[in-house]
């Protein structure tokens, strides 16, 4: 399998080669602000299956919060791509991003439902956590 991505305005692309570990929807205050309000769909890639092929993306990360999680995305349009988590080795990939989002079929599990906002959905029966699941 192939899947291609990039951001809005094309500057930055990338390749995913390899099959996600998880495939979840993140309730967490960071990721709604990011989100612009609604969850944040996303895939965990391995690295090794993780590739930029066009552009280089400009990240950030929150100076005030030592475990802060560091955030890639194009200078140009602002379009967010992948996340790094200290302490997990897997690409976090914005669905959103893909080419073809439909590739990926929804999620499976939900995190950080503890933060959710009453606007914010959980379809019925997903497995949903308060914060990450062990």
């Amino acid at each position: 399998m192939e899947w291609q991505g990039g951001c809005y305005c094309g500057a930055v692309r990338y390749a995913v080669s390899a099959k996600p570990r998880m495939k979840a929807q993140c309730h967490c205050r960071a990721c709604t602000h990011v989100s612009g309000g609604g969850p944040n769909y996303f895939m965990l890639i391995p690295p090794e299956g993780f590739a930029y092929t066009q552009g280089t993306p400009a990240s950030f990360r929150r100076p005030d919060k030592p475990d802060a999680v560091k955030r890639e995305f194009c200078a140009t349009c602002g379009t967010h791509l992948v996340s790094h988590r200290p302490g997990l080795r897997h690409v976090v990939l914005k669905v959103g991003t893909l080419d073809d989002p439909s590739v990926y079929e929804g999620p499976k599990l939900a995190i950080f439902r503890a933060e959710k906002q009453p606007y914010q959905v959980i379809p019925e029966g997903l497995p949903a956590f308060d914060a990450l699941p062990e």
